[in-house]
């Protein structure tokens, strides 16, 4: 595993301009392992990625299988600025009881049978701005780890744009609601807590959402 950044040149219009959706974040991220772009989808490795500030500037991150090609990583990035590392270290270092900062960033949407037919699919809706808290500390033990709710902090609330590929098709643009949670966790389930830094916790993973990231707590 590999975890990979680039700095977005957002100084640059065509980046600007070409990257204003959710869907063209995620073709960037698949054309930036060019040995596989041409394989069918359920044959892909799996990817995660947000896009992160610091300091003021804005980079892509990867979390992937293989490296990625730093040329086309930099498609819309400053040049030079593309880097990965080895994820099997922090892997490695996963144990019961460890503590650390983490960011991750999710859809923030449940299914719900209130008002649907006996037999039919529930509909997918937004939680509630005062209910993020309780969402998502009600997924934290069965993906390995606590967090204390003195200890969680949701730092932003929003919606992001994503396009279906037939712009003619009814509900072509949607607006994906997300929420990013940030705070202290504690590693109780070491093997679950290492699945769950490599897949992802919940939905529109391929579209940004879901990657845990963490800094072990030097304690």
């Amino acid at each position: 595993m590999y975890l990979s950044r680039v700095k977005i040149d957002y100084y640059n219009l065509k980046s600007i301009k070409e990257l204003n959706h959710l869907g063209a974040y995620h073709s960037w991220v698949e054309d930036s392992f060019p040995e596989e772009r041409e394989k069918p989808k359920n044959e892909r490795t799996r990817k995660l990625w947000r896009v992160d500030e610091l300091r003021g500037e804005y980079y892509l991150i990867v979390l992937s299988e293989n490296k990625p090609d730093f040329e086309k990583l930099e498609k819309y990035g400053v040049k030079n600025t593309a880097e990965s590392k080895s994820y099997e270290r922090l892997l490695d270092s996963i144990k019961p009881g460890m503590r650390a900062r983490f960011k991750i960033e999710l859809n923030t949407v449940y299914s719900t049978t209130k008002n649907v037919e006996k037999g039919k699919r529930g509909r997918v809706v937004p939680v509630p701005h005062e209910k993020l808290g309780e969402f998502f500390l009600d997924r934290t033990e069965k993906n390995g780890f606590s967090v204390n709710k003195n200890e969680l902090a949701i730092t932003t609330i929003g919606k992001k744009l994503f396009l279906r590929k037939k712009e003619e098709e009814k509900g072509a643009k949607v607006n994906l609601v997300s929420a990013t949670f940030e705070g202290i966790l504690k590693v109780t389930d070491e093997e679950r807590f290492r699945e769950t830094l490599v897949m992802g916790i919940g939905r529109k993973k391929a579209y940004g959402f879901g990657l845990l990231t963490i800094i072990p707590c030097n304690e």
